[in-house]
């Protein structure tokens, strides 16, 4: 396993931290990526503590040349896919400069490193790329549109790549995490303030999304069993090709295919108040 080299993207927080601290316990090469060298450090800090040694790179993934200069010096039995932030607010409240920066994070990098990642895996034979996607690739309430078509974007380019490469022994796997307790609650609340206090038409509503998401706050999965999913997906002979991960993410799931359209809008409008 030491020989085999597992690079997780965003790896300073949250899924990230976790995944990459869980990789080293399973005995794999763990790299995190992270941007700065206060991250990185809180990454060495969290390795220390629960006994591992996990690598650390500077790279911001959309940085396409950065990314060709870390890839090149990794032969990566696995990719990990994991880095990126909520993009909250209705559509017409989100700007073009903001939409592209969230497809550039979450859907054009991830396939960049993993266009990257696959000269080394194909010679191996062997290879996993793992995505991190959310129950919001699978289902888009409102005040979230962007952030759903990143993942829903994800999740239709991880469909493709992973009937492309299966020839070469690499899988594809995408994570699709419910609720989790990570630092992604705290930016989405800071999003919807700021467009409440820029007067947006919405702010009512923004109002009342942000009380429900402090009431469901207590119930949100650990990140820890995101992470341990992952390093299953990585570990397996035989990894699926999606895990839904938390009871939340089956829940919801089950109930946008039992509900109609129409009923669903319904609800979501009396709810929100729009």
């Amino acid at each position: 396993m030491a020989e085999r080299a597992v690079l997780t993207t965003g790896a300073n927080s949250g899924i990230g931290l976790a995944s990459a601290v869980e990789l080293a316990r399973r005995g794999f090469r763990s790299i995190g990526s992270v941007r700065s060298e206060a991250k990185a450090e809180v990454v060495h800090a969290a390795a220390r503590e629960a006994g591992v040694e996990v690598e650390t790179v500077l790279l911001d993934v959309t940085d396409a040349g950065r990314c060709e200069e870390v890839l090149a010096d990794l032969r990566l039995y696995a990719l990990v896919n994991n880095a990126g932030y909520p993009v909250m607010g209705a559509v017409e409240d989100v700007g073009d400069e903001e939409a592209r920066r969230a497809l550039e994070t979450m859907v054009v990098a991830p396939m960049r490193l993993a266009r990257l990642a696959l000269p080394a895996m194909r010679a191996r034979g062997e290879g996993r790329i793992v995505n991190l996607s959310s129950i919001a690739g699978l289902v888009t309430p409102p005040f979230s549109g962007w952030y759903t078509a990143v993942k829903h974007a994800l999740e239709a380019l991880s469909d493709a790549l992973r009937v492309e490469v299966a020839r070469d022994g690499v899988r594809v796997v995408l994570i699709e995490p419910g609720g989790v307790q990570t630092a992604l609650w705290e930016e989405s609340e800071r999003d919807l303030a700021r467009m409440e206090a820029e007067g947006s038409r919405n702010a009512p509503a923004y109002g009342r999304f942000l009380r429900m998401q402090r009431l469901i706050e207590p119930i949100l999965g650990d990140p820890g069993h995101c992470a341990r999913v992952i390093a299953d997906a990585v570990a397996g002979r035989a990894p699926r090709d999606r895990y839904l991960v938390g009871v939340d993410a089956r829940l919801v799931e089950l109930t946008n295919h039992l509900t109609p359209t129409l009923l669903r809008d319904r609800f979501y409008r009396l709810v929100l108040g729009i």
